[in-house]
């Protein structure tokens, strides 16, 4: 259940980042930080789908932690265009709290993957 939680925001993420890069393109003609941010931001949902279509318990984890790191990359680049003024502070707290929610999502379902793997392993001995 939670996957799909994650899935689909993270899906709804990047089709805000998606909106963000062409507006910072055409708007305010910021092109290197925004292809960044755009790389990293919907990275993160094609991460989380390759990791529903995993072929172990380690596998899908492991595509997690890909989806949190660039959650944490993404949070980044959103930070440097509050910063540089490039995103008003307004847009950047509403798409920055979409960003810690993944996060949240992501490093939750990384812990219960962990420990289901975990408990499974000690089943088998």
């Amino acid at each position: 259940m939670k996957e799909k939680v994650l899935h689909l925001k993270s899906k709804k993420f990047a089709t805000r980042i998606i909106n963000m890069y062409k507006y910072l393109c055409k708007e305010k003609k910021e092109f290197v930080i925004s292809k960044q941010v755009l790389r990293s931001g919907t990275s993160i949902g094609a991460n989380v789908a390759e990791a529903n279509s995993a072929f172990s318990k380690k596998d899908f984890i492991c595509k997690l932690g890909i989806s949190l790191k660039e959650c944490s990359e993404t949070a980044h680049w959103l930070d440097i265009l509050k910063d540089t003024d490039f995103l008003s502070e307004k847009a950047y707290e509403s798409i920055h709290s979409d960003c810690i929610e993944i996060t949240k999502l992501l490093t939750s379902s990384i812990k219960t993957a962990k420990r289901n793997m975990e408990l499974e392993e000690k089943q088998k001995k």
